[in-house]
């Protein structure tokens, strides 16, 4: 009997290596399928649409650059013809960083609220926080080869999510970034993690864009379709979101000395060649876009144990990168 049962034992120990190598290979993370995306998935985002702030160095002297990314036509482009003509101006230099509140926002511009703004800036009407489009709200695609949580619409550039969400009827990518709609036909950019919006004063006012802001915490959909949103933070979200909390309401500083000073902010066109940033983000309309966001929505890799079903938007957030100078 002892025999036989060491020759089974040294059976299966032959068996059992051979049955891990015929095992599946695990699913992709979300990661692994953004690094493996080829290149002409990749969509090289326009120096003029890039928006450099230099803060002043932190306490051991090293540089703090923030790159912000302003959103494409048609939406929020009076806000964004602003921005461009304050950056042209060289507005924000010497001007600060104001209020960081816990969970919410970082905030900047002029504390004093007396600094003269360039003449020829745009009144913006409430109405623009919402944009008519063409859409015709979107097909199921036939092709049997998107992933079921897509479909799409708005040809060219639209990619709709097939999944619930709390503050609209239907969600969407447009060209790279979370829009929402309730009627297909139009829409408005949503409040996710490093979104850059306009800081203004009860309405009927809609602010300049000279008081900017960017999101640090969790999103914060209330605000949709009240405040117009101009871009989101490509680089450097840390030197913002790691500052220390304003002690004062809504988590403004009240001292000047807590204030962090901006040396200047700059399109990366008015920059010279070598010091222009450069990135790229993923397509949202490529086919690794929607096996990333269905990977999202669905953990498959090893770590989880149950696959959610779904994920809220802004649980998806568009893959930028440096580009290759």
């Amino acid at each position: 009997m002892n025999h036989r049962l060491l020759a089974a034992v040294a059976a299966l120990a032959l068996i059992a290596p051979a049955a891990a190598e015929d095992a599946p290979p695990a699913p992709p993370s979300p990661g692994e399928i953004v690094a493996a995306a080829p290149a002409a998935d990749w969509i090289a985002i326009a120096p003029s649409d890039l928006l450099v702030m230099e803060l002043a160095p932190d306490s051991a002297g090293k540089p703090r650059r923030v790159v912000i990314q302003l959103m494409p036509a048609p939406f929020s482009q009076g806000w964004i013809g602003n921005i461009r003509k304050l950056a042209a101006a060289h507005w924000w230099d010497g001007t600060s960083i104001n209020r960081v509140q816990d969970n919410y926002v970082v905030q900047w511009g002029d504390a004093t609220e007396k600094k003269p703004l360039p003449a020829g800036l745009a009144k913006v009407s409430e109405r623009e926080y919402v944009t008519a489009t063409k859409g015709t709200g979107g097909s199921v695609p036939s092709d049997g080869k998107t992933p079921p949580m897509f479909w799409s619409g708005y040809s060219p550039g639209w990619v709709w999510v097939d999944h619930p969400d709390a503050y609209a009827k239907k969600h969407s990518f447009f060209l790279g970034w979370p829009f929402g709609s309730n009627d297909g036909r139009s829409g408005w950019a949503i409040h996710c993690y490093g979104m850059v919006g306009v800081g203004r004063n009860l309405s009927p006012d809609t602010g300049s864009g000279a008081e900017l802001y960017t999101v640090i915490g969790h999103a914060p959909r209330h605000l949709d379709r009240n405040i117009a949103l101009v871009g989101r933070v490509v680089e450097g979200i840390e030197h913002l979101s790691s500052l220390p909390r304003g002690t004062g309401a809504l988590g403004f500083y009240e001292e000047e000395a807590e204030r962090v000073p901006i040396a200047s902010i700059r399109l990366a066109t008015d920059l010279p060649q070598a010091d222009r940033p450069r990135f790229e983000y993923l397509s949202t309309e490529s086919e690794s876009f929607a096996r990333y966001a269905d990977a999202r929505a669905n953990r498959r890799d090893p770590f989880f144990i149950k696959p959610a079903g779904g994920a809220d938007i802004c649980n998806i957030p568009v893959p930028v990168r440096a580009a290759v100078k």
